[in-house]
Order: C-alpha cells, then structure tokens, then sequence
C-alpha cells in the first residue's frame, strides 16, 4: 500500500490560505500584516494562533508590537510588503519562544538530524523516551506523552508533515530550513548538541560534550572529532559511512544511553563488539546497516529499551537477549520481503516488559506469548511450515489472551493460511485493535472482525475481496483505512482460482454497496489481477483516496458516486501494453463527474507490482 501522503507542492499553495481561513475573525488584522505575505510566517504565526484558542485582541496587538517595536510607535500597524530574512527569523523566533518548555526541549532534538532529512516519527519519539525527556503525566504514559508533543509541534507548524500512515497518523516529517537553524542555533547555545559536518556552523564547544550528531565524513571533521572530549557523550548519531567518523574504540563511550547509526555504511563485527560495552546503553538502532549477528556479550547490555535491527542481516536472536529484561522494543525483519527475526524459546517467558514484538518468525518453542501481557504490537512476518497442532494452538490461545491485555496492533502473515483460518474459532474477539493484518489465503473473514469498534487500519488478502466481506467490513465505524493485498509470494493458481471464484460468486463485479464506512478515508487494492470494481450511489460517502495496483484491471464502475474523492491513484506494471491500458483507464476516469460537479485528481504510476505493506 502506498503512504497516505499529500502532495507537498499542492500543501505549499494551499498551506497559507488555509492557515489564515482556520483563525480568521479570533484576532487582529495586526498580525497577518506583519508576515507580509510570506508563507513560512504565515504558517508559523497560525501554529501559534492555534496553540493559544481565546486570547484578546488586545494580546495579539503586544505580540505584534514585541516582534517588531519599530512599528508600536504607529497607530495602525501597517502592512509589510516585503519581509526581510531577519525580520522573519523575528517572527519564528518569537513562535518558537512562545512553545511550552518542555515541548521546546524536545524540539532541540530535530537539530541531531541533517538539513532535508525525512525524520520518522516513532524515531524521533522514542528517541526522547530514551533520553528519559518525556515523563507519565496526568496517568498517561510515556508513548501517549511523547506522541501529544509530536503532535504538538506539527500544530505548530515546527515541523512539517510529508508522509503518512495506513492509519492517517504522521510516519514522516522534516523541518523547514529557516526553522531548522534556529533550532540548531539554540541548541549549540544551550550546549544541547553538537554538531559535525553538516550544512550548518557551529563552534566546537569548549565544554563537554552531551550529545553527538556527526552528519559529514570527511577527513577534516574526523580530525575535529578527535579535539573533543567524548568522555560524557549520553547521544551519538551518525549518518553516512562508519570509516572515517570516529577514532579507533570510540564507541567505548561509558555513559552513553543512545546509540542511532541508522542507514551506516561500512559497519564490521568489530562495531558491535565495542557497542556491547555500552552497559548504561537504553536505544539502539542499527537498521538498514550490515550487521550480520548479535554477540553473546549484548547480554550485558543490561538497560536496553530499543533494540532495532530491522532491516539487517540478523535473522535470529542469541538467548543471551533473554536476560535484558528491561526491553520494551524489538524490532526486527524486514517488511518488504517479509524476511523474519527467530526468538529464543526462552524470551517470551522472561521479558514480560516488552510492548512491541515486529518482523518475528514463530518457531517451535517460541509460540507461547500469553505471558506478554504489556504487548501492544505482535507482527510475525512468519510461521514455520512444520509448526505442530500444539504450537499453533498456543499461538492461538497466546493472542486471544493478549487481545484482552494490551494488544492494540496484530500482524500475521500466514503463507499456509491455515493458522489464519483457525483465528474465526476466537472465543473472546481481540476488541482493543487499532490496526490488523491478515495475510494469506483467506476467502471468508473472521467472525469477530465486525465487533472491532476502534479498528481504524485493516489490511487482508486480496483473495477476501467479495461483495459480502465488504458488507460486513462497513459496519466499522472507526475504520479509516482499507487494505486489499496480493504478495508476489502468493502468485500461484490456487490464488487466481480463488478470485476468480470469488468474481463469479458476485455475478461478475465487486460490489460496494450503498451506506456504512462512516470513516473510511484510504481504499487501496494491489495486485496482478483486479475484478470489475463497482460504487454504487451512496458507497464510502468520506472516501478521499483510492489507490489501485495492478497487472490487468477489468474496470472500474461508480466512481463518480464517490462524493469526496480527491485522488485516484493507478499503479500499473511497467510493460508496455499495461501502460496504455492504464493510459485508457485514466481518460475514461478523467471524464468523470461527482454529484458537486467537480473531479478527483487521476494520478499515474508505472511501475512493477510490489505487495509490500505499510503495516508492519
């Protein structure tokens, strides 16, 4: 499935205007003045009016008159019609000032990031779980507080975002860069960070050294490295190559609590020898870098939260693992091809602090979860074929205790199918899912999926596409977005055979019938071959974003009777003949007409088919 994204050139045309249309009539003509029409203090000074509902007139005058205190000798304050870099940097300056204190201190974390750089929001966020910056308040836990801050800052408009989820939350988002240096500037002042490399200057501080964020590889800032006193770094972050970025057994940091080397060349075994004598060490991310295994010795790694290996060469866990008990994360796989991390039969039953359990295979031994009672996610990218009716009923058994716990996420992708199947047998439904994922073969659906109230995010094998299914499915109110997917893996007769059967059990066309999907904002369907797909008047009223993905698609009916469609989004396979099918399809569409008259955006993509998911 694609990321629910906006497009960021349409965001920028459109951000200013809608800026000043949400806060319109709550304060003086004043303050739009001073931005001079310029977006980025248009923006800016609106996250600021947003975050400060029922102040008076008379407030937002003294705002204007501190920003610019040239201007307080007038009468009127009068329109700017030209801003200068110095007079904006004012206006977000001040915007930034005005943000509570703490929200400010997690904000300094953005500058560890380079200029440009997309910045994923569960990184980010538990990031500062780590750094121990985020505390339970009012009875809420960390994850909920930092995910409110983050959500905080994009109303600010201190951060933008440019990708989201299945689910409509934010997974990606950057800084523009005039924010980006104040942030940096303030941050090297405080000495909250420092900095090497990168786009920006900063002195090297005469002091110690708390936080590192090494960004540039080359030789000349290899040699500032080594002038710095290291001796108290709590926060390394390096981007790029491993090679030159640090001198010899620098990862011996004593007091270092977290470690982020995501997306590093040139990682050796010798690395993550030296990272096991991190014992304060809380996050470590080594994603999408080279390591090939864990040693023996992570056993010492005694304060370890986060562990993200996602993306590596790490396909199973040394027992050793089993002794951090204070792990909260596991991440580990690899979404795309679904590759999967093995668990030590030992795990499940010691670290009863996990929350988060991504991109693991279930193996004979490692079936028994129920004692994981604080898990929240559990996404098993595998199930191993040879899996005895013993272990697969303790599975079964593990997640319908667990769905009465915490479980909040599940994630199964069952090549089989059979252990998918057994899932109807639930006797108690998993009610506190938020999203699902359901892989395989499936044709008929769990019976428990209909009583999922807050279930926002589904994703289910195409071979589930029938009219009844999609019945059943909108009568969840919560539902925002919905997942029909087709993986290369699965690309077999029996499949093909099953929607074909499927096609003829509802005479020939896929019907989404009138009422429900009260929510629903994302339909995406991916896969070789799509069936007659047909809206009837009143289908999915919120709709906003349809995605299809395809080899041959036999048609698309009804579209117009989706009233708020905005984007049509046709992935077709890169041959040619697919390409001018698609061509076809698109003009045929771009004739259509919703009941308002008015049309959705068509949007091309030729590319080969990926059955990757976003979900996991």
């Amino acid at each position: 499935m694609q990321a629910y994204n906006e497009s960021t050139s349409k965001r920028k045309e459109e951000s200013s205007t809608q800026a000043t249309s949400e806060t319109e009539g709550l304060f003086p003509e004043e303050v739009w003045k001073i931005c001079g029409g310029l977006p980025l203090a248009i923006i800016t000074m609106a996250g600021r009016v947003a975050c400060n509902p029922g102040k008076l007139h008379t407030y937002w005058r003294d705002v204007c008159e501190s920003i610019f205190p040239e201007a307080a000798a007038n009468a009127v304050v009068e329109e700017i019609t030209q801003l200068t870099q110095e007079q904006v940097s004012r206006i977000v300056s001040d915007c930034y000032n005005d943000m509570p204190a703490e929200i400010q201190t997690c904000s300094l974390h953005l500058s560890i990031f380079p200029k440009g750089y997309r910045i994923s929001r569960k990184r980010l966020t538990r990031r500062w779980i780590a750094e121990g910056i985020i505390c339970e308040k009012d009875g809420l836990g960390v994850d909920v507080i930092a995910e409110t801050y983050f959500n905080h800052l994009i109303r600010r408009k201190i951060i933008q975002p440019v990708e989201h989820n299945g689910n409509g939350k934010v997974k990606k988002c950057v800084v523009h860069d005039m924010v980006l240096e104040l942030i940096v500037r303030k941050a090297s002042e405080e000495n909250f960070i420092t900095v090497v490399g990168g786009n920006w200057f900063m002195q090297l501080p005469s002091t110690k050294v708390r936080r590192l964020s090494i960004q540039d590889s080359d030789s000349k800032h290899a040699k500032d490295t080594e002038k710095m006193n290291l001796s108290h770094v709590r926060s390394l972050t390096i981007f790029g190559s491993l090679k030159k970025q640090l001198p010899p057994h620098s990862f011996k940091f004593g007091i270092v609590q977290v470690l982020d080397l995501e997306g590093c060349k040139d990682f050796k075994q010798r690395h993550i020898t030296e990272i096991c004598e991190m014992c304060l060490l809380k996050y470590l991310s080594l994603r999408k870098t080279d390591t090939k295994q864990l040693p023996d010795n992570i056993r010492k790694l005694k304060s370890l939260e986060t562990l993200d290996i996602r993306d590596t060469e790490v396909i199973e866990l040394p027992k050793a693992v089993c002794q951090l008990e204070l792990l909260v994360n596991i991440l580990g796989g690899d979404k795309s091809t679904r590759k999967a991390l093995r668990l030590p039969g030992e795990l499940t039953k010691k670290m009863k602090a996990l929350q988060i359990l991504s991109g693991i295979e279930i193996v004979e031994g490692s079936s028994e979860l129920r004692h994981l009672t604080k898990l929240k996610k559990l996404a098993i990218y595998k199930l191993e074929t040879m899996l005895k009716d013993g272990s697969l009923e303790a599975l079964r058994t593990s997640i319908e205790y667990l769905g009465g716990c915490s479980l909040q996420t599940l994630i199964i992708d069952d090549e089989s199918s059979n252990f998918v199947k057994s899932l109807d047998g639930l006797s108690s439904p998993p009610r506190f899912l938020v999203a699902l994922e359901l892989s395989g073969k499936m044709i008929n659906l769990p019976k428990w999926i209909k009583e999922l109230d807050v279930l926002s995010k589904l994703t289910l094998p195409l071979t589930a596409l029938r009219t009844d299914n999609l019945q059943d499915l909108s009568k969840l109110e919560a539902l925002f977005s919905l997942t029909f997917c087709f993986r290369a893996k699965q690309q077999d007769w029996q499949t093909l055979a099953i929607i074909a059967e499927n096609k003829l059990y509802s005479s020939g066309e896929i019907m989404v019938l009138d009422g429900g999907f009260k929510s629903l904002k994302l339909l995406c369907l991916s896969g070789p071959l799509l069936p007659l797909l047909s809206f009837s008047s009143k289908a999915m009223p919120e709709l906003e974003r349809l995605e299809i993905r395809y080899s041959m698609l036999e048609g698309i009916l009804g579209a117009e009777n989706l009233a708020k469609l905005k984007e049509l989004h046709l992935t077709s396979n890169d041959k040619k003949e697919e390409d001018l099918m698609t061509k076809e399809i698109a003009s045929e569409l771009g004739k259509l007409r919703k009941v308002d008259g008015t049309s959705p955006r068509i949007i091309l993509h030729q590319q080969p088919i990926s059955m990757k998911s976003n979900s996991g």
